[in-house]
């Protein structure tokens, strides 16, 4: 008996300390899916996630004739959610008639066939549900987007400011009625676009289903609505986030001064961009500092 006594002792310590205790090691990185309105999304949940500690939740929005699968492998956002430990939302847009994913974010786009979806109200939904799941930080939830995705990133600091401490748009456009942009509270937004955009024009156009403003008048929109001065801050060295361009070509212009809150509107400008461009290891770390370092009031 003493010996079987000794046995059991022994296994005991093996399984506590020399086998390891694994009651203190951190979660594994897993990707779930959640559904609403019929819409399932997937959510990546980053190694380590705690649900004892409030995390940052990212959502992307992918661009017209994609969906979030291609969005990601673009934007390469899954490594800094690992890096960082923000929960990561990969909603889907709907189909069209032409099986095209696309979201209803401006007259201009993408709701060419006019349905009428209610993208804004269902992305509202995916930060609740995510928050109802989750232990989410409700003043650290930002969106980027891509294109339509950009677009449709501009619409929901518009119509849910309360719920979005910043936005990233990549070659996007806000509204081109500053009526219908009423936000309850400041948001940072950093918008990045190509100088040699030909689908989303820098200076501005049009389609056959309704204008969009160009970029300079998309940041003085949001400008105006946090406050900021025409007081533009340019001494940031320009970044480089296009591989196919040389050296160092995007310019940073960045406003500060009289935002409300501690936001920031700023302008990345790629010289010579164009609606794609390839995107270097650079754009990925820089975007979610952006994001990163901006916080919703209490």
């Amino acid at each position: 008996m003493t010996a079987r006594r000794g046995l059991l002792a022994a296994l005991v310590l093996c399984l506590l300390a020399a086998c390891g205790d694994t009651r203190d090691e951190p979660e594994p990185a897993t990707t779930v899916t959640l559904t609403v309105d019929d819409r399932p999304f997937r959510l990546y949940v980053p190694g380590g996630y705690d649900s004892a500690r409030e995390a940052p939740l990212v959502v992307v929005l992918h661009g017209f004739e994609t969906d979030a699968a291609m969005q990601e492998n673009y934007f390469k956002l899954t490594a800094e959610s690992e890096r960082w430990g923000f929960l990561y939302a990969m909603p889907e847009g709907t189909k069209n008639r032409a099986g095209d994913r696309f979201w209803n974010a401006a007259d201009a786009c993408c709701d060419f066939d006019r349905s009428g979806v209610d993208d804004s109200g269902y992305l509202r939904k995916v930060i609740d549900a995510v928050e109802r799941a989750y232990a989410i930080d409700d003043r650290r939830v930002y969106i980027i987007g891509f294109s339509n995705g950009g677009y449709m990133a501009h619409r929901m600091a518009c119509e849910h400011s309360t719920k979005i401490a910043a936005i990233v748009s990549l070659a996007g456009a806000a509204t081109n009625d500053p009526s219908r942009c009423t936000p309850r509270r400041a948001v940072s937004v950093l918008q990045i676009h190509g100088t040699a955009d030909r689908i989303v024009r820098y200076e501005g156009g049009q389609n056959t289903t309704g204008s969009y403003p160009s970029v300079a008048e998309t940041i003085g929109l949001w400008r105006r609505l946090n406050g900021c001065t025409d007081q533009a801050d340019t001494s940031n060295p320009p970044v480089d986030l296009d591989s196919g361009l040389p050296g160092a070509e995007t310019v940073v212009t960045a406003y500060a001064t009289g935002c409300r809150d501690g936001t920031r509107v700023e302008l990345w400008s790629i010289k010579d961009g164009g609606h794609i461009p390839a995107l270097t290891g650079d754009f990925g770390p820089a975007v979610v500092d952006f994001m990163l370092a901006r916080v919703a009031p209490a």
